[in-house]
Protein backbone atom coordinates (compact mmCIF):
# COMPACT_ATOMS: atom_id res chain seq x y z
CA UNK A 1 0.00 0.00 0.00
CA UNK A 2 1.26 3.40 -0.98
CA UNK A 3 1.77 6.13 1.58
CA UNK A 4 -0.94 8.13 0.90
CA UNK A 5 -2.90 5.28 0.41
CA UNK A 6 -1.86 4.10 4.25
CA UNK A 7 -3.02 8.08 5.73
CA UNK A 8 -5.92 7.94 3.96
CA UNK A 9 -7.36 4.47 5.58
CA UNK A 10 -6.24 5.82 8.85
CA UNK A 11 -7.64 8.92 8.49
CA UNK A 12 -11.16 7.00 8.12
CA UNK A 13 -10.67 5.13 10.43
CA UNK A 14 -10.09 7.86 13.29
CA UNK A 15 -13.22 9.61 11.72
CA UNK A 16 -14.84 6.25 12.30
CA UNK A 17 -13.86 5.84 15.96
CA UNK A 18 -14.00 9.51 16.54
CA UNK A 19 -17.81 9.80 14.99
CA UNK A 20 -18.64 6.65 18.00
CA UNK A 21 -16.93 8.61 20.44
CA UNK A 22 -19.50 11.69 19.67
CA UNK A 23 -22.16 9.71 19.41
CA UNK A 24 -23.70 8.99 15.68
CA UNK A 25 -23.87 5.76 14.13
CA UNK A 26 -19.96 4.38 12.99
CA UNK A 27 -17.78 1.64 11.83
CA UNK A 28 -17.38 -0.19 14.48
CA UNK A 29 -13.52 -1.74 14.07
CA UNK A 30 -12.15 -5.59 15.53
CA UNK A 31 -8.20 -5.77 14.69
CA UNK A 32 -7.70 -9.41 14.91
CA UNK A 33 -3.37 -9.67 14.57
CA UNK A 34 -2.72 -13.96 13.96
CA UNK A 35 -1.12 -16.75 11.80
CA UNK A 36 -3.09 -16.33 8.29
CA UNK A 37 0.42 -18.00 7.23
CA UNK A 38 2.24 -20.98 8.75
CA UNK A 39 1.93 -23.80 10.62
CA UNK A 40 -1.99 -22.61 12.61
CA UNK A 41 -2.85 -20.78 9.39
CA UNK A 42 -5.82 -22.62 9.19
CA UNK A 43 -7.27 -21.92 12.43
CA UNK A 44 -6.14 -18.32 12.66
CA UNK A 45 -8.05 -17.75 9.47
CA UNK A 46 -10.84 -20.15 10.50
CA UNK A 47 -11.28 -17.82 13.97
CA UNK A 48 -11.50 -14.69 11.32
CA UNK A 49 -14.30 -16.43 9.30
CA UNK A 50 -16.12 -17.50 12.88
CA UNK A 51 -16.31 -13.55 13.86
CA UNK A 52 -16.61 -12.17 10.29
CA UNK A 53 -19.79 -14.65 10.32
CA UNK A 54 -21.19 -12.57 13.11
CA UNK A 55 -20.43 -9.30 11.98
CA UNK A 56 -21.77 -9.81 8.73
CA UNK A 57 -25.08 -11.39 10.23
CA UNK A 58 -25.13 -7.89 12.43
CA UNK A 59 -24.28 -5.50 9.42
CA UNK A 60 -27.02 -7.02 6.93
CA UNK A 61 -29.49 -6.13 9.72
CA UNK A 62 -28.66 -2.90 10.06
CA UNK A 63 -26.06 -2.93 12.47
CA UNK A 64 -25.87 -2.84 16.54
CA UNK A 65 -27.28 0.44 17.84
CA UNK A 66 -26.61 2.00 13.80
CA UNK A 67 -22.97 0.92 14.42
CA UNK A 68 -21.90 -1.89 11.56
CA UNK A 69 -18.32 -3.77 12.18
CA UNK A 70 -15.18 -4.38 10.14
CA UNK A 71 -13.07 -6.57 10.90
CA UNK A 72 -9.32 -5.96 10.27
CA UNK A 73 -6.58 -8.65 9.94
CA UNK A 74 -2.81 -8.66 10.08
CA UNK A 75 -0.85 -11.82 9.31
CA UNK A 76 2.20 -12.74 12.24
CA UNK A 77 3.01 -16.18 10.59
CA UNK A 78 2.49 -17.24 13.83
CA UNK A 79 6.08 -15.27 15.13
CA UNK A 80 6.15 -13.75 18.49
CA UNK A 81 8.41 -11.86 17.30
CA UNK A 82 6.05 -10.28 14.48
CA UNK A 83 2.94 -10.00 16.80
CA UNK A 84 3.51 -7.20 18.76
CA UNK A 85 5.18 -4.96 15.87
CA UNK A 86 1.79 -5.96 13.47
CA UNK A 87 -0.23 -4.98 16.64
CA UNK A 88 1.53 -1.59 16.88
CA UNK A 89 0.85 -0.98 12.65
CA UNK A 90 -2.58 -2.23 12.88
CA UNK A 91 -3.27 0.50 16.07
CA UNK A 92 -1.70 3.21 14.16
CA UNK A 93 -3.29 2.44 10.65
CA UNK A 94 -6.84 1.38 11.58
CA UNK A 95 -7.99 2.41 14.79
CA UNK A 96 -9.60 -0.12 16.04
CA UNK A 97 -11.91 -0.29 18.90
CA UNK A 98 -11.22 -3.93 19.87
CA UNK A 99 -8.36 -6.49 19.45
CA UNK A 100 -9.31 -10.19 19.15
CA UNK A 101 -8.36 -13.49 18.05
CA UNK A 102 -4.38 -13.66 18.97
CA UNK A 103 -2.71 -17.08 19.02
CA UNK A 104 0.05 -18.48 21.11
CA UNK A 105 2.07 -18.48 24.30
CA UNK A 106 4.47 -16.37 23.70
CA UNK A 107 2.78 -14.57 21.48
CA UNK A 108 0.21 -12.91 24.27
CA UNK A 109 3.38 -13.08 26.70
CA UNK A 110 5.09 -10.66 24.68
CA UNK A 111 2.00 -8.63 23.99
CA UNK A 112 0.98 -8.06 27.64
CA UNK A 113 4.94 -7.27 28.23
CA UNK A 114 4.83 -4.81 26.00
CA UNK A 115 2.30 -2.53 27.36
CA UNK A 116 0.82 -1.83 24.44
CA UNK A 117 -2.57 -3.16 25.49
CA UNK A 118 -2.14 -0.80 28.07
CA UNK A 119 -0.69 1.89 26.71
CA UNK A 120 -3.64 2.13 24.37
CA UNK A 121 -6.75 1.21 27.21
CA UNK A 122 -8.02 -1.68 24.49
CA UNK A 123 -9.35 -4.75 25.49
CA UNK A 124 -8.26 -8.35 23.87
CA UNK A 125 -11.05 -10.94 23.16
CA UNK A 126 -10.61 -13.97 22.51
CA UNK A 127 -7.44 -15.63 22.15
CA UNK A 128 -5.90 -19.31 22.34
CA UNK A 129 -2.90 -20.00 24.25
CA UNK A 130 -1.23 -22.94 25.38
CA UNK A 131 -0.32 -21.95 29.50
CA UNK A 132 -2.10 -21.41 32.48
CA UNK A 133 -2.47 -17.59 32.39
CA UNK A 134 -2.87 -15.56 35.26
CA UNK A 135 -5.92 -12.99 34.96
CA UNK A 136 -5.04 -9.95 33.64
CA UNK A 137 -6.73 -7.05 32.67
CA UNK A 138 -7.60 -6.06 29.24
CA UNK A 139 -7.40 -9.99 28.21
CA UNK A 140 -10.52 -11.45 28.18
CA UNK A 141 -11.02 -15.51 26.90
CA UNK A 142 -14.21 -16.79 25.65
CA UNK A 143 -13.06 -20.10 26.21
CA UNK A 144 -12.20 -22.44 29.33
CA UNK A 145 -8.88 -21.83 30.64
CA UNK A 146 -6.22 -24.80 30.65
CA UNK A 147 -6.08 -25.51 34.03
CA UNK A 148 -9.85 -27.06 33.14
CA UNK A 149 -9.04 -28.73 30.17
CA UNK A 150 -5.97 -30.56 32.49
CA UNK A 151 -8.47 -31.44 35.09
CA UNK A 152 -10.61 -33.28 32.57
CA UNK A 153 -8.49 -34.98 30.92
CA UNK A 154 -6.98 -36.12 34.52
CA UNK A 155 -10.37 -37.05 36.12
CA UNK A 156 -11.37 -39.27 32.67
CA UNK A 157 -8.54 -41.13 33.15
CA UNK A 158 -8.80 -41.83 36.96
CA UNK A 159 -12.81 -43.33 35.71
CA UNK A 160 -10.89 -45.50 33.16
CA UNK A 161 -8.01 -46.86 35.72
CA UNK A 162 -5.48 -45.16 34.24
CA UNK A 163 -2.65 -43.70 36.64
CA UNK A 164 0.88 -43.45 35.01
CA UNK A 165 0.76 -40.56 32.33
CA UNK A 166 3.17 -38.33 30.35
CA UNK A 167 2.89 -34.53 29.71
CA UNK A 168 4.03 -33.19 26.37
CA UNK A 169 3.97 -29.50 26.48
CA UNK A 170 5.31 -26.51 24.66
CA UNK A 171 8.74 -24.95 26.60
CA UNK A 172 8.40 -21.33 26.78
CA UNK A 173 7.97 -18.47 29.98
CA UNK A 174 4.84 -20.63 30.70
CA UNK A 175 6.15 -23.92 31.21
CA UNK A 176 6.31 -23.87 34.70
CA UNK A 177 3.05 -22.97 35.50
CA UNK A 178 1.95 -25.69 33.03
CA UNK A 179 4.11 -28.17 35.03
CA UNK A 180 2.56 -27.64 38.66
CA UNK A 181 -0.87 -27.44 37.70
CA UNK A 182 -0.30 -30.59 35.56
CA UNK A 183 1.14 -32.29 38.62
CA UNK A 184 -1.16 -30.68 41.05
CA UNK A 185 -3.87 -32.47 38.41
CA UNK A 186 -2.60 -35.84 38.58
CA UNK A 187 -1.93 -36.10 42.53
CA UNK A 188 -5.69 -35.19 43.21
CA UNK A 189 -6.52 -38.23 41.23
CA UNK A 190 -4.08 -39.98 42.80
CA UNK A 191 -2.14 -40.61 38.98
CA UNK A 192 1.69 -39.76 38.76
CA UNK A 193 3.03 -37.98 35.45
CA UNK A 194 6.03 -40.67 34.96
CA UNK A 195 7.33 -38.64 31.92
CA UNK A 196 7.61 -34.97 30.78
CA UNK A 197 9.07 -33.98 27.48
CA UNK A 198 9.02 -30.85 25.76
CA UNK A 199 9.32 -29.08 21.91
CA UNK A 200 10.71 -25.66 20.85
CA UNK A 201 7.86 -23.02 20.78
CA UNK A 202 7.27 -22.31 16.62
CA UNK A 203 8.59 -25.91 15.60
CA UNK A 204 7.40 -29.42 15.40
CA UNK A 205 10.74 -30.86 16.79
CA UNK A 206 9.83 -33.90 18.27
CA UNK A 207 11.69 -36.58 18.06
CA UNK A 208 13.33 -36.49 21.42
CA UNK A 209 9.95 -35.99 23.52
CA UNK A 210 9.15 -39.15 21.36
CA UNK A 211 12.26 -41.20 22.59
CA UNK A 212 11.29 -39.61 26.41
CA UNK A 213 8.20 -41.13 25.97
CA UNK A 214 9.03 -44.35 24.55
CA UNK A 215 11.77 -45.14 27.61
CA UNK A 216 9.31 -44.59 30.40
CA UNK A 217 6.45 -45.92 28.58
CA UNK A 218 2.84 -44.05 30.32
CA UNK A 219 -0.15 -45.33 29.91
CA UNK A 220 -1.18 -41.90 28.21
CA UNK A 221 -0.18 -39.17 27.57
CA UNK A 222 -1.45 -35.39 27.45
CA UNK A 223 -0.47 -33.71 24.68
CA UNK A 224 -0.44 -29.64 25.52
CA UNK A 225 0.88 -28.31 22.16
CA UNK A 226 -0.02 -26.84 19.48
CA UNK A 227 -2.33 -28.73 16.17
CA UNK A 228 0.78 -29.14 14.13
CA UNK A 229 3.42 -30.03 16.98
CA UNK A 230 0.70 -32.38 18.22
CA UNK A 231 0.15 -34.12 14.47
CA UNK A 232 3.93 -34.21 14.41
CA UNK A 233 4.43 -36.21 17.87
CA UNK A 234 1.60 -38.44 16.82
CA UNK A 235 3.34 -39.43 13.47
CA UNK A 236 6.17 -40.04 14.95
CA UNK A 237 5.27 -41.88 17.84
CA UNK A 238 2.34 -43.90 16.69
CA UNK A 239 5.37 -44.89 13.68
CA UNK A 240 7.63 -46.06 16.20
CA UNK A 241 5.41 -48.33 18.24
CA UNK A 242 4.36 -46.04 20.79
CA UNK A 243 0.74 -47.57 22.29
CA UNK A 244 -0.03 -45.04 25.17
CA UNK A 245 -3.35 -43.60 24.85
CA UNK A 246 -3.30 -39.87 23.54
CA UNK A 247 -5.41 -36.88 25.41
CA UNK A 248 -4.42 -33.78 23.80
CA UNK A 249 -6.00 -30.15 24.95
CA UNK A 250 -7.99 -28.24 22.39
CA UNK A 251 -5.52 -26.50 20.30
CA UNK A 252 -4.42 -29.90 18.67
CA UNK A 253 -7.66 -29.37 16.37
CA UNK A 254 -9.13 -32.54 14.56
CA UNK A 255 -8.88 -30.68 11.40
CA UNK A 256 -5.33 -29.33 11.39
CA UNK A 257 -4.40 -33.82 13.02
CA UNK A 258 -6.80 -35.17 9.83
CA UNK A 259 -4.94 -32.86 7.37
CA UNK A 260 -1.48 -34.58 8.48
CA UNK A 261 -2.46 -38.31 10.00
CA UNK A 262 -3.89 -41.25 8.36
CA UNK A 263 -7.01 -42.39 10.08
CA UNK A 264 -5.52 -45.62 11.96
CA UNK A 265 -2.84 -42.89 13.57
CA UNK A 266 -5.58 -40.54 14.86
CA UNK A 267 -7.90 -43.78 15.61
CA UNK A 268 -8.44 -43.41 19.85
CA UNK A 269 -7.13 -40.16 20.27
CA UNK A 270 -9.24 -37.52 22.39
CA UNK A 271 -9.62 -33.95 22.58
CA UNK A 272 -10.56 -31.67 24.67
CA UNK A 273 -13.05 -29.46 23.23
CA UNK A 274 -13.94 -26.04 24.84
CA UNK A 275 -16.63 -24.78 22.64
CA UNK A 276 -20.03 -26.84 21.44
CA UNK A 277 -19.28 -28.93 18.58
CA UNK A 278 -19.39 -26.76 15.01
CA UNK A 279 -20.62 -30.32 13.15
CA UNK A 280 -23.94 -30.83 14.91
CA UNK A 281 -27.04 -29.19 15.85
CA UNK A 282 -26.89 -29.73 19.53
CA UNK A 283 -27.84 -26.17 20.91
CA UNK A 284 -29.15 -22.93 20.06
CA UNK A 285 -25.53 -21.44 19.29
CA UNK A 286 -24.62 -24.59 17.12
CA UNK A 287 -28.09 -23.78 15.31
CA UNK A 288 -27.24 -20.25 14.56
CA UNK A 289 -23.69 -20.82 14.09
CA UNK A 290 -24.74 -23.56 11.29
CA UNK A 291 -27.73 -21.29 9.91
CA UNK A 292 -25.01 -18.54 9.55
CA UNK A 293 -22.34 -20.96 7.55
CA UNK A 294 -25.25 -21.97 5.41
CA UNK A 295 -26.09 -18.38 4.73
CA UNK A 296 -22.32 -17.59 3.72
CA UNK A 297 -21.60 -17.38 -0.02
CA UNK A 298 -18.04 -18.94 0.22
CA UNK A 299 -15.71 -19.80 3.44
CA UNK A 300 -12.24 -18.93 3.15
CA UNK A 301 -11.30 -22.22 5.61
CA UNK A 302 -13.77 -25.45 5.99
CA UNK A 303 -15.88 -25.27 9.27
CA UNK A 304 -14.06 -26.15 12.43
CA UNK A 305 -13.71 -25.59 16.05
CA UNK A 306 -11.59 -22.72 15.69
CA UNK A 307 -14.48 -21.26 13.34
CA UNK A 308 -16.95 -21.59 16.51
CA UNK A 309 -14.69 -20.19 19.31
CA UNK A 310 -14.02 -16.76 16.61
CA UNK A 311 -17.70 -17.02 15.97
CA UNK A 312 -18.51 -16.80 20.19
CA UNK A 313 -15.89 -14.17 20.54
CA UNK A 314 -17.66 -12.23 17.68
CA UNK A 315 -21.13 -12.56 19.58
CA UNK A 316 -19.33 -11.62 22.66
CA UNK A 317 -17.84 -8.49 21.31
CA UNK A 318 -21.56 -7.13 19.12
CA UNK A 319 -23.03 -8.05 22.95
CA UNK A 320 -20.41 -5.36 23.85
CA UNK A 321 -20.90 -2.89 22.05
CA UNK A 322 -25.09 -3.16 22.25
CA UNK A 323 -24.47 -2.62 25.88
CA UNK A 324 -22.65 0.59 25.31
CA UNK A 325 -25.30 2.07 23.26
CA UNK A 326 -24.75 5.46 21.03
CA UNK A 327 -21.70 6.16 22.29
CA UNK A 328 -18.86 3.15 22.14
CA UNK A 329 -15.46 3.56 23.29
CA UNK A 330 -12.48 1.59 24.01
CA UNK A 331 -12.78 2.36 27.83
CA UNK A 332 -16.13 1.76 26.92
CA UNK A 333 -15.85 -2.12 25.30
CA UNK A 334 -14.17 -2.56 29.27
CA UNK A 335 -16.95 -1.45 31.13
CA UNK A 336 -19.18 -3.43 29.34
CA UNK A 337 -17.15 -6.85 28.78
CA UNK A 338 -16.21 -6.48 33.00
CA UNK A 339 -19.99 -6.41 33.69
CA UNK A 340 -20.64 -8.94 31.47
CA UNK A 341 -21.52 -11.40 34.07
CA UNK A 342 -23.75 -14.08 32.43
CA UNK A 343 -24.02 -13.68 28.47
CA UNK A 344 -25.78 -16.54 27.32
CA UNK A 345 -25.85 -17.42 23.53
CA UNK A 346 -27.95 -20.48 23.99
CA UNK A 347 -26.40 -23.75 25.40
CA UNK A 348 -22.88 -21.44 26.28
CA UNK A 349 -22.55 -18.93 28.10
CA UNK A 350 -19.56 -16.75 28.79
CA UNK A 351 -19.58 -14.14 31.84
CA UNK A 352 -16.67 -12.10 33.03
CA UNK A 353 -15.84 -9.57 35.86
CA UNK A 354 -13.22 -7.89 37.28
CA UNK A 355 -10.83 -10.08 38.87
CA UNK A 356 -11.88 -12.56 36.19
CA UNK A 357 -11.94 -12.73 32.68
CA UNK A 358 -11.68 -16.26 32.06
CA UNK A 359 -15.06 -16.90 30.28
CA UNK A 360 -15.89 -19.93 30.53
CA UNK A 361 -15.60 -23.27 31.96
CA UNK A 362 -17.15 -25.42 29.70
CA UNK A 363 -15.26 -28.82 28.95
CA UNK A 364 -15.92 -31.70 26.78
CA UNK A 365 -14.36 -34.73 25.52
CA UNK A 366 -14.26 -35.86 21.87
CA UNK A 367 -12.85 -39.24 20.68
CA UNK A 368 -12.04 -39.44 17.10
CA UNK A 369 -13.44 -43.01 16.04
CA UNK A 370 -11.63 -45.73 13.23
CA UNK A 371 -13.02 -43.80 10.53
CA UNK A 372 -11.50 -40.52 11.65
CA UNK A 373 -14.50 -38.84 12.78
CA UNK A 374 -15.40 -36.94 16.07
CA UNK A 375 -17.58 -38.94 18.60
CA UNK A 376 -18.32 -37.05 21.58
Amino acid sequence: MTTTGRMTRAALAGVALAVAQLGQAAQVVVGQVGPMSGLDANQGRAYAVGMQLVFNGANKAGGVNGHTFTLVRKDDGGRPEDTVNATRQLLAEDKPLVLAGYFGSRNITDLVGSGVLEKEKIALVGYRSAEIRPDTPLLYSVRAGLQDEINKLTQHLATIGIKRLGLFYEDGPGAAALLAAAEEAARKDSATIVAKASYATGSTRVKAAVSAFTSAAPQAILLVSTGAAAAAFIEEYRAGGGTAQLFAHSGADIEQLSKRLAEEQMQGVAIAQVTPSPYKISSRLAKEFTDAVAKAEKLEVPVSYAMMEGYIAGKVIVEAVRRQGARPSRDGMVGALDSMDNFNMGGYAVGFKPGMRKGSRFVELSIISSAGRIRQ
